[in-house]
């Protein structure tokens, strides 16, 4: 799940903790051309405060408008659907063909340790599954091992909610700090590591937390789950293949070297040499990116976050 969504919990949970009436929207579905995911999240409270965003303005102020005339979901969970007529898109500004299932729940300060429960797991980067009977609005959380879509069925929701995605640089070079913004525009948490603490005490303004650290020592201390992605940019294997002794065996579903070619191949005959085995040197992106043609630290910056986006969308980019 995405920061917004994130932050969507932790306001519900804190809405809940001061006793305030609230809301909970979950795009459970979407045809044809749609502004936001399913999953995407709307929290509102009975003050007329709200929190994320379904589609970019239009039906989070048509939901609003409903629930606080009494007209939505007033006592138990309802779903609706947008822009299905041509009067909805007309009426929401929905994009043409368009259109959203919205499931809708009244959430009372009675649920306020289940919705702090949820919003502080997620924040630990665990996963869990929110279940919802839709007829009674009996709602339960259930720890799981891996992620699946959200789902309504036999009058069920089940939505999995887990940690960001966190890009993990190692090295404090020109490429990182252009990585850094790009990937914080597409809901990236962003750290970078290197133990050359010139290069960190000098690093340029960044939204990225940078540290100064030995990369292998720093990896360790992190968890790197299927939400992680870990890139080498140093060009020195003193650094690089500390970093990557760690990444390699673990579950990021990412691990990237810059380099050449060359460079690559001798990396990763220092690495079969460094007991790591020829499964887990198989996993390295090395040259890294897509093979776009980028020459200078922006293109290689958004090469590596094409790959990136490509095989979170579950392509197999080349």
């Amino acid at each position: 799940m995405n920061s917004l969504d994130q932050q969507v919990l932790s306001q519900l949970s804190q809405w809940l903790q001061a006793s305030k009436q609230c809301w909970l929207c979950t795009i459970t579905e979407t045809f044809g051309s749609s502004p936001r995911p399913a999953g995407s999240l709307l929290a509102c409270n009975e003050d007329g405060l709200y929190c994320g965003s379904l589609s970019g303005g239009c039906v989070e102020d048509n939901l609003r408008e409903s629930i606080f005339k009494g007209e939505l979901a007033s006592y138990k969970p309802q779903l609706i659907r947008y822009g299905v007529a041509v009067e909805d898109v007309l009426k929401l500004g929905l994009p043409c063909g368009g259109s959203l299932e919205v499931l809708v729940e009244p959430v009372s300060p009675k649920l306020a340790d289940l919705y702090l429960d949820l919003s502080e797991r997620v924040a630990m980067r665990e996963l869990i599954a929110r279940h919802v009977d839709i007829a009674s609005g009996e709602t339960t959380l259930v720890p799981v091992e891996k992620f699946t879509p959200i789902a309504v069925n036999e009058g069920k929701m089940v939505h999995t909610y887990g940690p960001s995605f966190q890009l993990l640089l190692i090295g404090a070079v020109q490429v990182a700090w252009y990585l850094a913004e790009m990937a914080h525009t597409l809901d990236y948490e962003v750290e970078v590591c290197d133990p050359r603490e010139e290069l960190v005490n000098n690093a340029p303004q960044s939204r990225a937390r940078v540290v100064a650290s030995l990369p292998d020592d720093w990896l360790r201390s992190k968890q790197l789950d299927q939400q992680t992605a870990i890139v080498a940019l140093c060009h020195d294997p003193r650094i690089d293949d500390m970093a990557l002794m760690e990444a390699l065996p673990s579950d990021a579903f990412y691990v990237g070297a810059m380099g050449s070619m060359r460079t690559s191949a001798d990396r990763r005959k220092r690495l079969l040499a460094l007991d790591l085995d020829e499964a887990q040197i198989a996993r390295l992106h090395a040259p890294v990116g897509l093979s776009i043609g980028s020459k200078t630290p922006p293109e290689i910056a958004v090469a590596i976050l094409a790959e990136l986006t490509s095989l979170r969308a579950g392509k197999n980019g080349s």
